[in-house]
């Protein structure tokens, strides 16, 4: 048994997911070739294995978000380009995620349970199947726009017969998501899209659990069996059973359930002699906040979405964003951009410290810039005590204006 000190468990936490040590500046970002930045963005997929998505769209989807806090400057239209370039699919991992298309073999036993299973939540597809999927191969992907839409009702769960037969296909793996187009998701053949060297499913169920513990092992770097499970909704007894065989180390962390950490983690924590911050807004759906009560533990952060919560109910805001700054998680920003202007429509401070607030400042500037805002307008800040040296260093920068 290895002892850790919770600090260093941090540091992990956040080196594990590209947000400590190895990150661009915001400059060498947005300096860099389209070609680069889409590389930048590939890099950053292979290394997290996973990009959740989601439909909201406030400051930029989800996964644009996941790409700018580590890669800074980084054009959102490289960050398209490279997830829905060729060389990464959808599917459901952590939730609906993009993947590399190196991992299409991993997810084969998710797609015997499908095929199984035989039927989705909304029942037995009664369209046929078998004609959608001959239309696609000879006229190329399609949208659920292209069979008379998804829905058959006003209710969102509602879905039309063409919308469950193309997604039981694409859980048993007759189709895959190749890319989004105006949000609706292209279904396509799996061997237009997989590389041949990746499009098989000879991996046994066990062989994939292993690969995907050892992959969620990776990404949190230090993690408990519930939090390396959860990065791909494995259960927890998948951990214990390949933790040995994998190598992971148990280690004791103090105030922690037992946890283990991945070598490449200790290896990194060994021979790191400086750390190299990035201070951004962290989307609610970055891999760095997946698992709650680990947030809580690590940053002392109690975070949850509010999006669904009615908004007199809501205490941090419709998409609270986390900041991150020196290591830290500082403050909660709720953004909307609203044409050339970025309304930090409410900013809970989790420190008055001075820094804290200058880091908030300028994750905030940041922010703006890279969704081409020219203002910031900084509505509710709590506390209030902190609103006026908020503004105040906002008002210091020479790339956006205040809104007063």
């Amino acid at each position: 048994m290895l002892d850790v000190a919770p600090d260093e468990a941090r540091r992990v936490a956040l080196w594990s997911v590209g947000l400590l040590s190895a990150h661009p500046t915001a400059a060498q970002g947005r300096s860099a070739s389209a070609l680069r930045q889409e590389a930048m963005v590939l890099e950053l997929l292979g290394r997290l294995g996973a990009v959740q998505l989601d439909t909201i769209s406030v400051l930029a989807r989800s996964h644009e978000l996941i790409a700018y806090a580590r890669l800074g400057g980084v054009r959102r239209s490289a960050i398209e380009g490279a997830y829905w370039g060729g060389e990464a699919f959808e599917y459901w991992s952590h939730a609906a995620c993009i993947l590399p298309v190196s991992s299409w073999p991993l997810f084969a036993f998710r797609r015997r349970h499908y095929r199984a299973k035989g039927e989705r939540w909304h029942g037995r597809p009664r369209h046929d199947v078998h004609a959608l999927k001959e239309r696609i191969r000879l006229e190329g992907p399609i949208s659920t726009a292209d069979v008379g839409g998804a829905k058959r009702g006003a209710d969102w769960w509602e879905w039309s017969d063409a919308k469950i037969a193309l997604e039981t296909m694409l859980d048993e793996g007759e189709l895959v998501v190749s890319r989004r187009a105006g949000w609706r998701r292209q279904y396509d053949l799996p061997e237009r899209v997989i590389p041949s060297e990746f499009f098989h499913d000879d991996l046994t169920d066990d062989e994939c659990c292993a690969a995907l513990v050892e992959a969620g092992a990776r990404l949190m770097g230090i993690g408990t069996a519930a939090e390396i499970a959860d990065v791909h909704r494995l259960p927890t007894s998948a951990v214990r059973a390949h933790a040995e065989a994998l190598g992971l180390v148990p280690v004791r962390v103090r105030d922690w359930p037992a946890a283990w950490a991945h070598p490449q983690a200790l290896a990194w924590l060994e021979s790191a002699s400086r750390d190299r911050h990035r201070t951004t807004m962290l989307s609610p759906f970055d891999p760095l906040v997946w698992h709650r009560d680990r947030v809580e533990r690590i940053f002392g952060m109690r975070h949850r979405i509010e999006a669904y919560t009615p908004a007199p109910q809501r205490e941090h805001g419709y998409f609270a964003m986390p900041v991150l700054h020196r290591g830290r998680l500082v403050a909660r920003v709720d953004p909307k951009r609203d044409g050339a202007v970025l309304r930090a429509q409410r900013v809970t401070m989790a420190s008055s410290a001075e820094d804290a607030v200058i880091g908030t400042a300028r994750a905030l500037e940041e922010a703006a810039s890279w969704v081409g805002s020219q203002a910031v307008d900084v509505r509710d800040v709590r506390p209030p005590s902190a609103a006026r040296a908020l503004r105040v260093v906002l008002q210091e920068s020479s790339s956006v204006d205040v809104v007063r």
